[in-house]
């Protein structure tokens, strides 16, 4: 049983990861939200590496006076724009263990109208 919410999530979070597999044609799109910032990558399973990244301290993102939504819908479309400058379209969402609601719903939203399919 989840005692607190850090658990629960890593239990949740546990349980998506055996479902979910990145590869270099689709690969994990794997988001994290902290208190004040959020964060998307895009992970290659099979090689273990990280295919690119990109989070709301980013210079062009931080800058904006724009909510917390706001700014994650913008890390969607800037992981979407430079996903599909370098050949990816299609991607597996992953995400984390959080609900899907408010800003990783925000993120998914700005991914998909970048031009990503998941």
């Amino acid at each position: 049983m989840a005692v607190n919410k850090q658990d629960r999530r890593t239990k949740i979070k546990l349980k998506l990861r055996k479902k979910i597999k990145g590869t270099v044609a689709s690969p994990r799109l794997s988001v994290y939200r902290s208190n004040s910032e959020i964060y998307a990558q895009l992970v290659d399973d099979l090689g273990g590496k990280t295919l690119l990244a990109v989070g709301s301290v980013d210079k062009s993102i931080a800058k904006s006076k724009a909510s917390k939504i706001e700014k994650a819908k913008l890390v969607g479309k800037l992981i979407a724009e430079k996903a599909v400058a370098t050949g990816i379209t299609a991607v597996v969402f992953d995400r984390n263990g959080f609900l899907y609601h408010g800003r990783i719903k925000s993120l998914a939203e700005g991914a998909r109208e970048g031009g990503l399919k998941f």
